[in-house]
């Protein structure tokens, strides 16, 4: 079983390759296990010590469908003792006034349930006016902007999982 546990849910496959491109830059899937979140189950999260949650902002600052589906039945997870990490796709410039919700939804949610964040990301280099995402002045996890900086994906992808790498011990 690998060490990893990245949780995600995708509405138009972006959330999925970008999973995937984690997973890669990981190491594979000796590593890091993709769990799409339309089939995972609950207990799911019982198997890791480290997970990655990957959600994109919906509409107006919504969790994505999957993600919006299972919210209530985190509540039964215990996620104590668990680092957890956030990455999602959003659009800081048409949905300035709520990128990245998603993610600070779900980081909310799952700290309430005993879960360590990890994979804080700076704010800098984006331009938003808010977001749920933001704590003490950083990005609960990973924020990507696939329609407006897609070029810089690769290289925030690779600067954050070798934080993780540090951050879960690895």
């Amino acid at each position: 079983m690998s060490q990893i546990g990245l949780f995600y849910g995708t509405q138009t496959g972006n959330t999925q390759t970008i999973a995937e491109t984690i997973q890669k830059e990981f190491g594979g899937d000796s590593v890091v296990t993709l769990h799409d979140i339309a089939d995972a189950d609950m207990g799911d999260f019982d198997s890791y010590q480290c997970i990655i949650i990957g959600c994109p902002t919906w509409n107006v600052g919504e969790l994505q469908a999957d993600w919006e589906g299972v919210y209530d039945e985190l509540d039964t997870v215990d996620f104590s003792g668990k680092k957890v990490a956030y990455f999602g796709p959003g659009d800081q410039v048409g949905y300035a006034d709520n990128f990245q919700d998603a993610i600070g939804i779900l980081e909310e949610k799952i700290s309430e349930r005993g879960g360590t964040t990890v994979g804080h990301w700076p704010t800098e280099g984006y331009e938003f006016n808010e977001s749920k995402a933001v704590k003490n002045g950083k990005f609960v996890g990973l924020a990507l902007d696939e329609d407006n900086q897609s070029e810089l994906t690769d290289q925030r992808i690779k600067t954050w999982v070798s934080q993780l790498k540090s951050e879960f011990g690895l």
